[in-house]
């Protein structure tokens, strides 16, 4: 089924993308899509991202770029960098938004919404991606309303431009994420200016609150201030029980970490599904919250 799709789309890939499959060298194994580009080797993962107020408990899942070498691993800094300096950021932003969404596909029927993030650099000088993508999405019945780009506000000087960057996504039905909010130089002010969908915390306050003091007591209130600028906060970082009995005592609903599922590919959520399914009392079976649960310390 994913060959059929790779090769469904190629006519679309070579002219709406202006990218060549024989360039960037698609190809399928053990159910996910990978990419050769630029000497990499490219594929995706998924990490879930949990709604504790749904009886579904899903709001949807972030897509990570997982680059290689062939031989060890490397990060998507890493590899953007590598890209940047061949002067193919663009391509690569655009090889790894189509290889994610492909790989969505096979996630689970009940996926819930896309996360993906967005460069910085490309976010104020490109504004085409939107309409690209958009394309794209179309040709897979995905509707854009069901991805949320995810933008690290503070890694972005221009303000105008980053607000028309935002609107341009906006217009065309994406939903907007701001990421890393809580961290050095966030903005609240620019926050109210860019009124995004959700705010995703950055990891380092659920491990201040963890160990006690200010950031615990303030966890709560920084939960309201999102939400009455209109958004929905994301909790990062969950990695033990501790830091989860904070989050849900804080007030958080959308919850996201290691503790709770770990970044993986879309094959292997079939397999945890049917995993609980089968064995619904073994090792890492579901926390339930009332009609939710999630399971945790989801390893490969």
């Amino acid at each position: 089924m994913v060959q059929t799709t790779i090769e469904a789309i190629r006519d679309d890939l070579e002219r709406v993308l202006y990218l060549d499959l024989d360039e960037f060298k698609l190809e399928v194994e053990a159910a996910q899509v990978l990419s050769r580009y630029i000497g990499l080797r490219l594929r995706s993962e998924f990490q879930p991202i949990f709604d504790t107020s749904t009886s579904e408990g899903l709001l949807g899942y972030e897509a990570l770029l997982r680059p290689s070498t062939g031989i060890e691993a490397v990060s998507p800094d890493f590899a953007f960098g590598w890209a940047d300096n061949q002067d193919k950021l663009v391509k690569l932003d655009r090889v790894a938004r189509t290889l994610h969404m492909l790989n969505y596909l096979e996630l689970p029927e009940e996926r819930g919404q896309l996360f993906l993030n967005v460069h910085p650099k490309l976010l104020v000088s490109v504004n085409t991606h939107g309409k690209v993508f958009e394309h794209i999405l179309h040709l897979h019945a995905v509707p854009t309303t069901q991805v949320v780009l995810e933008i690290m506000e503070n890694a972005v000087d221009a303000d105008r431009a980053l607000a028309e960057a935002v609107e341009n996504y906006r217009d065309r039905g994406f939903k907007i994420a701001i990421d890393h909010f809580g961290s050095r130089h966030s903005n609240l002010g620019r926050l109210w200016h860019l009124a995004p969908d959700y705010v995703k915390f950055d990891a380092g306050l659920i491990r201040e609150a963890e160990r006690g003091g200010k950031i615990r007591r303030v966890l709560p209130k920084l939960i309201e201030v999102v939400q009455a600028l209109g958004a929905q906060p994301v909790i990062e970082g969950i990695e033990n029980e501790i830091q989860l009995d904070i989050a849900l005592d804080a007030g958080g609903k959308l919850l996201q970490g290691y503790y709770l599922g770990r970044p993986a590919p879309a094959a292997a959520w079939h397999q945890a599904k049917a995993s609980r399914r089968e064995n619904p009392l073994m090792p890492g079976a579901p926390h339930h919250f009332g009609s939710f649960s999630v399971s945790a310390q989801y390893g490969m």
